[in-house]
């Protein structure tokens, strides 16, 4: 079996949702076509203490460790909850962190360098918009951008700490008083313009890791007609992390 390259994006709804027209996760599979899988192990609604939990159920050494060439974590838009509003997903944020480091330390025992691990903070929240989303669920707003900053500035410090690359959405998207509702759909998902901010900027990270895989199998017109054996049996490329 040819075994391709892969990407694995794990996070909450940011991710689940990432495959949807015009996602972020659905534009990185187009670039990387035949280069490089791209597999969506989003869950929507989760924090990182149950992400901690199901890590090791989604990524093991004898699932999924083998050739991937990077892992995307992006947790915190729930961990950053307010407890009293919604305690069923809300983590304190020391947790958080802890979680953070034990998912990177985790990737790690399955080969899984931190090199390869990219983190990725919670985006800003337009707290008007939010409040729209929580009032027709009969809940009272229960996110506040400040809140999600304190925690998109933990996870960027976790990365610092465990040299992992670190996405920080949360600034990018608000840096230099640019109006950031615009990458949001309703104060706290993406929009097709954050999902393009989030992929563009992911890209540049993963570009330095990724740029130089080779298409598997070759091109169509570099099989030769007469012994197409001889092309397609024989020019396989080696595994990209050896």
């Amino acid at each position: 079996m040819i075994s391709w390259p892969r990407i694995i994006l794990f996070g909450d709804s940011i991710t689940q949702f990432a495959f949807e027209a015009n996602g972020w996760g659905a534009t990185l599979a187009d670039k990387l076509a035949r280069k490089c899988d791209v597999l969506n192990r989003g869950l929507s609604g989760y924090n990182s203490r149950w992400a901690k939990i199901i890590l090791p159920k989604l990524i093991s050494k004898s699932c999924l460790s083998e050739n991937t060439v990077a892992v995307t974590i992006f947790f915190g838009a729930n961990d950053s909850s307010l407890k009293e509003e919604n305690p069923q997903q809300h983590i304190p944020l020391k947790e958080y962190t802890e979680n953070l480091r034990s998912m990177i330390q985790y990737l790690k025992t399955v080969d899984i360098t931190q090199d390869k691990i990219i983190l990725i903070t919670p985006p800003p929240i337009h707290e008007p918009s939010w409040e729209k989303q929580c009032y027709t669920k009969g809940s009272k707003l229960n996110r506040l951008n400040s809140v999600a900053g304190v925690y998109a500035k933990a996870c960027a410090q976790v990365g610092d700490e465990c040299g992992t690359e670190v996405l920080d959405l949360w600034t990018l998207m608000q840096e230099g008083g640019r109006d950031y509702t615009v990458y949001l759909s309703d104060g706290l998902h993406l929009s097709d313009k954050g999902n393009q901010f989030l992929e563009s900027n992911l890209w540049l990270i993963l570009e330095k890791k990724l740029g130089a895989l080779p298409f598997v199998l070759p091109y169509w017109n570099d099989v030769d007609n007469k012994n197409p054996e001889s092309s397609l049996l024989h020019m396989i490329p080696e595994k990209a992390d050896d």
